[in-house]
C-alpha cells in the first residue's frame, strides 16, 4: 500500500484512507510504529528491543546438536 507524506508545520504526516485503518484496527489518536524501507535494524538495536519488551518476549534456545558434514571445520581456531 502507498500512503502520502504530508509536511504540516515541524511534523511530517502520513495520510491513509479511513477505509484501510478501520479494516486494520486503527483508530483515531492511536500509536502506531513504522519502520523506513530499506534501513535493517542491527542487533544490538533488535536485543536491546527484546531486553526493553520484557523476558517473555525471548525466543526460546534452539540446541542444534553437534556439528555434522560440511559444519565441521578443522583448524586452529575451533580447537
Amino acid at each position: 500500500m502507498k500512503a502520502k507524506l504530508n509536511r504540516t508545520g515541524d511534523e511530517f504526516v502520513i495520510r491513509i484512507p479511513a477505509k484501510v485503518g478501520r479494516e486494520n484496527g486503527l483508530s483515531d489518536g492511536q500509536i502506531v510504529e513504522i519502520s523506513p524501507r530499506g534501513r535493517v535494524p542491527t542487533l544490538d538495536e533488535m536485543l536491546a528491543e527484546m531486553d526493553r519488551l520484557g523476558p517473555n518476549n525471548r525466543p526460546e534456545l534452539v540446541d542444534w546438536g553437534p556439528d555434522v558434514g560440511t559444519e565441521i571445520i578443522h583448524d586452529d581456531w575451533s580447537r
